[in-house]
């Protein structure tokens, strides 16, 4: 064993000790959170505008801080953009993540000293939580990369301007300097194929213990090593020991991952945004992502299918209930102030307090009013793939409203398989059990033919890829999202039918 695998091990107890500390007291951590965050942001434009001094309990907060999202919290956005100090936060953010927006164009959020430190912590504290649990450390001394973007910085008015994983390449630790992959200047490509290709010729000759990224884009990265070596992964990178990802559900790849690698890694999920690392897993025996509690971020929950409905109930997690599908609000060291993430999550643990992402409050389909949300249709794709022996690269689900020859409208799912599965017929009956089982209402509109069965419609090889590419969005921490409740995807992806 080296010194640093060692010390790693001494270091991981250590973490270990002190997260414990929060872990054990969880309604207590967040009430501290939920005090000092409103305590030094009162003196700001917004806590002056929102009576911050006068509250003195979440039913105070409930009262003066509503809701919103980036939209409704631009205007203070903007006078930070601006360069003005003390709007959100005390003095000014060290960055802003820009990030695409759907409805409000490029969207800046605020990352702030203090936000930063727990980002980083995070992503330490998920390895090293690692190491305590399972006692492997060997592969801290082999080569580790992490797919992300550009870490190149633009400056906005004092303020440096970057992608959240290029921001977070700064804050590499000195211990992991000389073990981390790819280069600078190749981290630094902009067009996502050439980098794959810089990166594959990079790494392809080095002990790669760690990999690191959004699965749907390490994928290709994987792709382009076996078509280039003609060799697994994992026969390339023998000591490949330790995959983590973020971004998406791993289980529809795991299947056509493990093949590409040629046997089983562990991982590690993630659940990191630009505003907030959140969770991470922490444990390779149970599902969920420990939520992180003592992070300079108060959550707060509204179930989703209330969501919409005026004065939808907002708690926290001391009112909170296991599997019940609920939108995460976050109030922030960043200047974040009962934002909506967007996120749905459900619990699956409350001691600790452990989730799973469900999907997003805007990705889902009810055009029937089944609401269907994708982890329904992820759960049903693993039931899929695990019966018929598919394998699958990618997918999204959406409505068709309005099909030919007086059809009853259905469900149409888009897939790209990298193995076909033994039987079509049997694949998509239990692709359709399985969602009518998890959802009452789906169950309720086929069987009361409101609803025809769903439909498979198969893409290309490399056709969401060509889609992605074609929106100007190949790479990156870009995905497509796994289901809509509108046509826009789908039709731009029957271009690359088979």
């Amino acid at each position: 064993m080296s010194l640093k695998s060692f010390a790693s091990k001494i270091f991981a107890k250590k973490v270990a000790k002190k997260t414990s500390k929060w872990i054990d007291n969880p309604i207590d951590t967040q009430n501290r959170v939920f005090n000092e965050i409103l305590q030094k942001a009162a003196n700001t434009r917004f806590g002056q505008d929102h009576g911050f001094s006068e509250i003195h309990s979440h039913a105070d907060f409930l009262q003066r801080v509503p809701i919103r999202d980036y939209e409704d919290l631009k205007m203070y956005v903007n006078q930070v953009v601006a360069g003005k100090e003390d709007i959100l936060w005390p003095g000014k953010p060290l960055y802003f993540a820009k990030t695409s927006g759907t409805t409000s164009g490029a969207k800046y959020i605020p990352i702030t000293k203090e936000s930063i430190k727990h980002q980083v912590e995070a992503s330490r504290n998920a390895i090293l939580n690692y190491i305590h649990e399972t006692g492997n450390s060997d592969f801290v001394d082999g080569k580790m990369i992490f797919l992300q973007g550009s870490p190149e910085m633009q400056e906005k008015n004092g303020i440096q301007l970057g992608r959240l994983s290029g921001i977070s390449a700064h804050y590499v630790p000195n211990y992991l300097q000389k073990n981390r992959l790819p280069s600078w200047e190749t981290n630094c490509i902009d067009d996502w194929e050439t980098k794959v290709n810089a990166i594959v010729e990079e790494t392809m000759n080095e002990n790669l213990t760690v990999i690191a990224g959004i699965p749907s884009w390490v994928q290709m990265y994987f792709e382009k090593l076996n078509s280039k070596s003609g060799k697994k992964v994992g026969e390339l990178f023998p000591n490949f020991q330790l995959f983590i990802y973020g971004g998406v559900n791993y289980e529809p790849y795991r299947a056509k991952f493990e093949n590409l690698i040629g046997r089983k890694v562990d991982s590690i999920e993630l659940f990191p945004a630009s505003e907030g690392f959140f969770a991470y897993q922490d444990s390779q025996k149970e599902k969920g992502m420990l939520l992180l509690l003592n992070s300079g971020i108060f959550y707060e929950f509204v179930r989703a299918d209330l969501f919409f409905e005026p004065n939808a109930k907002r708690i926290t997690i001391a009112e909170v209930e296991l599997h019940v599908n609920y939108v995460m609000i976050i109030s922030t060291n960043a200047g974040l102030w009962a934002y909506n993430l967007g996120d749905t999550v459900q619990f699956i643990s409350v001691n600790p307090f452990k989730i799973v992402v469900s999907g997003r409050i805007k990705h889902f389909i009810s055009a029937f009013g089944e609401h269907v949300i994708a982890k329904e249709v992820e759960e049903a794709m693993q039931e899929a793939i695990s019966q018929t022996g598919a394998q699958v690269n990618e997918f999204t689900v959406a409505p068709q409203i309005a099909p030919h020859k007086n059809e009853l409208p259905y469900h149409e799912w888009l897939v790209e398989f990298e193995k076909e599965p033994s039987d079509e017929k049997k694949f998509i009956e239990a692709l359709e059990a399985s969602l009518q089982n998890q959802n009452s209402y789906y169950f309720d509109l086929i069987d009361g033919k409101i609803l025809q069965t769903l439909k498979v419609t198969c893409i290309k090889k490399n056709g969401f890829q060509g889609y992605m590419k074609s929106i100007g969005k190949l790479g990156g921490q870009n995905k497509v999202p796994r289901l809509s409740n509108d046509r826009q995807v789908a039709d731009a992806l029957l271009e690359f039918k088979v």
